[in-house]
């Protein structure tokens, strides 16, 4: 593979869930040596969490596209966001890079498509659920978006930020968390989507009865996927 570039801290707890996801990958399809080249810009995520709340869009724009083309000089061949909130902005990134930046809803989307399923819930903070960056993409491949109601989504919120953020897994947050996901079934969910990226830190495929899309591990693996392909096409190249 070719090197993969991180836009993490967004949280810290995420952005090793996608480097040992990235690594096992690596592992697994050259042998247990190897490793992944990755290349990490790392936030802190106070300082994100405190203009998120703010809403100055325009300084996290800015900070992002900073990253996104520090990436780049840096030798990345394409570029993940460690976070499904901040694809809010991903635009930004991509107007200053040369190289891809691979979108979390595009991925989990062809995820769901595989499976053929018309009707899907949402989990993630508040501005993934609330906002339209990632069920528009969604509706785009003609799949419906059910999320939790105005309470469940604080709830959901809060755990994310005052308990999965600092790596803190309680089981009542992950019963309540599914007690939301049951309720989102009778309601005519087909599938589960984990929009955070610390969700899975809590809730698994073993928990649910039906299919549950990992935004982090569906992510991870289309960024080596394409670095995979990217180093196939240079090595034909020079053949």
């Amino acid at each position: 593979m070719k090197k993969i570039g991180l836009i993490g801290g967004i949280t810290p707890e995420s952005t090793v869930l996608y480097y040992r996801i990235l690594n096992q990958l690596n592992a697994d399809s050259l042998g247990k040596n190897h490793s992944a080249e990755v290349i990490i810009n790392s936030f802190d995520f106070g300082k994100i969490a405190k203009l998120q709340k703010e809403n100055n869009w325009n300084l996290l724009n800015e900070m992002m596209s900073d990253a996104g083309k520090s990436l780049e000089n840096a030798g990345a061949t394409c570029i993940l966001i460690c976070a499904n909130t901040m694809h809010l902005c991903i635009d930004a990134v991509r107007n200053v890079v040369n190289i891809p930046v691979i979108h979390i809803a595009d991925a989990t989307s062809k995820e769901i498509s595989k499976q053929k399923l018309k009707k899907v819930a949402l989990l993630g903070t508040k501005y993934t659920m609330e906002k339209t960056f990632f069920t528009d993409v969604l509706e785009s491949f003609g799949i419906e978006v059910i999320i939790p109601d105005l309470q469940e989504r604080d709830l959901i919120h809060s755990i994310i930020y005052d308990e999965l953020a600092s790596g803190i897994l309680k089981k009542s947050s992950k019963e309540k968390h599914l007690e939301i996901i049951n309720r989102l079934l009778k309601n005519g969910a087909e599938g589960i989507i984990l929009g955070c990226t610390e969700i899975p830190l809590l809730i698994g495929q073993e928990d649910v009865s039906v299919p549950v899309f990992d935004t982090t591990k569906i992510h991870a693996i289309a960024a080596f996927n394409f670095s995979t392909k990217y180093l196939q096409e240079q090595q034909q190249q020079q053949q």
